[in-house]
């Protein structure tokens, strides 16, 4: 092994034996952290060839061939720990195609939506969380991939379209509430109180239907419009107040008439005499005048109340003296008058021929045009009263 100079042959021994005792600790070392999953099979394999190779080169002295032992019985171990990591690697990859398809599952229904902007965020954490799992194989991890890009276009290309006729709408909106700003300009000084009212719910119901502008120009636009539409409505409001104030007198007058007449009108007593009245009341209502806008509706009710009571007792009382009426329900009565007395007769000869079931349905028959008859003869005498 050669010659240590100046040592005694103990100290020469044990330096040699020393080298031996490292490449135990070598061994030991590489046998553990196989064991223990530190190192791959691969690199195992090659740290084993590393090692025997020390030990074939060696300059020392111990039981080397144990040690190349040792080394050739950790093969059992090494494919051992190889099949561990193919079904590791196998199940990883399952877990991994599995997420790659739903997060392809849900980009795609993303892509076919229309939610433009929660989906740019969910694309970029989708694309995040892709770049972080790991590979599988090629041609399958490609076609997943592929989906998911074209996803992804697909929106982004869908997006951008829906911006841009969103962007026209809007420009479009813009052009035509200017428009509608323009046409508001002179009405709102107008003092024609009632078509210029017609005139601007016109004009809002076109500002509804325009859409939206962009939305800084759309506010802006809208005050431009509201302040238009105050200015004429309160001055309207302000005018008709004054207006309202000087018809106080006529509500006053109104609601005397209504309380004088009301008492007098009775059509179920005296039908002429209410039309009469009735006439009287709608002319001296005539020569009022026009009230304040708050009374309008419990007055007119009032009125309308007088005369639906004459008409109603006017269009009954035409009913009951009806030509026409009465003759059809005098008529009517001598056809089911008829109709009695032929199935009387019917049953009449039914009996006499011993056919007792059919003179019975005859004599039911008889009593249900008794009924009608009844009603009819009722009828006739109510048109002749």
């Amino acid at each position: 092994m050669g010659q240590v100079p100046d040592a005694d042959p103990a100290e020469a021994l044990a330096f040699y034996v020393r080298r031996f005792e490292n490449l135990s600790v070598e061994v030991d070392l590489l046998e553990n952290r196989l064991r223990g999953g530190a190192l791959s099979p691969d690199e195992a394999r090659k740290r084993i060839a590393q090692v025997k190779e020390s030990i074939h080169d060696a300059a020392a002295v111990g039981d080397l061939a144990a040690l190349e032992t040792r080394l050739e019985g950790l093969q059992p171990l090494i494919e051992e720990k190889s099949e561990e990591r193919k079904a590791a690697r196998a199940v990883q990859n399952e877990e991994t195609r599995q997420a790659k398809e739903a997060m392809v599952a849900e980009a795609e229904k993303i892509a076919a939506g229309s939610d433009w902007r929660g989906g740019v965020n969910r694309f970029r954490d989708l694309l995040e969380q892709w770049k972080a799992l790991p590979r599988i194989d090629k041609a399958t991890d490609d076609a997943l991939w592929h989906r998911f890009s074209t996803a992804r276009t697909t929106y982004t290309r869908r997006r951008k379209h829906q911006f841009a006729e969103q962007n026209a709408q809007r420009e479009g909106a813009k052009a035509l509430k200017e428009a509608i700003i323009a046409e508001a300009t002179p009405l709102a000084t107008s003092e024609d109180w009632g078509q210029t009212s017609r005139d601007f719910r016109d004009l809002m119901q076109r500002w509804k239907a325009a859409g939206s502008a962009p939305r800084d120009i759309d506010d802006k636009l809208w005050k431009q419009f509201r302040t238009l539409q105050d200015t004429f409505f309160n001055a309207r409001n302000n005018a008709q107040s004054v207006q309202d104030e000087e018809f106080r007198g006529n509500q006053v007058a109104k609601e005397a008439l209504l309380d004088e007449y009301e008492p007098q009108i009775r059509p179920e007593d005296d039908l002429p005499g209410a039309k009469r009245l009735y006439r009287e009341l709608l002319e001296k209502w005539a020569e009022v005048g026009m009230v304040p806008r708050d009374s309008m509706r419990g007055l007119d009710s009032r009125l309308h109340k007088i005369e639906q009571s004459v008409k109603q007792r006017e269009d009954a009382e035409w009913k009951r003296t009806d030509p026409q009426a009465r003759e059809l329900a005098t008529d009517t009565a001598r056809k089911i008058q008829a109709q009695i007395d032929d199935l009387a007769e019917k049953a009449d000869k039914a009996e006499s021929r011993g056919d007792a079931r059919r003179a019975k349905e005859h004599r039911d028959a008889i009593s249900t045009y008794q009924t009608w008859l009844e009603q009819a003869e009722r009828a006739a005498r109510d048109y002749g009263a």
